[in-house]
């Protein structure tokens, strides 16, 4: 499995299928949408070591179960910019 860092689709979309690829999305869109790491961590009410982790690629056990069961059903996730 190719664990590149990915850039976004045509559309501007980033396809997610290992932990590399969900933290480079949240990057992308936290840095497009100007905030701090500690900004989105406390409008997310997370801890900020912790949204550093997903960033930084680093598998969590709820990302290593969310990821697990899209390969069991053979799809992944696509991040595009809400319009909500």
């Amino acid at each position: 499995m190719d664990t590149s860092e990915p850039s976004p689709t045509s559309r501007g979309s980033y396809r997610v299928y290992t932990p590399e690829s969900l933290g480079a999305a949240i990057r992308h869109y936290r840095t497009e949408a100007g905030l701090s790491q500690t900004q989105l961590a406390e409008m997310a009410g997370l801890n900020r070591t912790y949204l550093s982790n997903l960033e930084s690629g680093k598998e969590t056990e709820q990302v290593r179960r969310i990821l697990r069961v899209l390969r069991q059903l053979g799809v992944r996730i696509t991040l595009d910019k809400a319009d909500w």
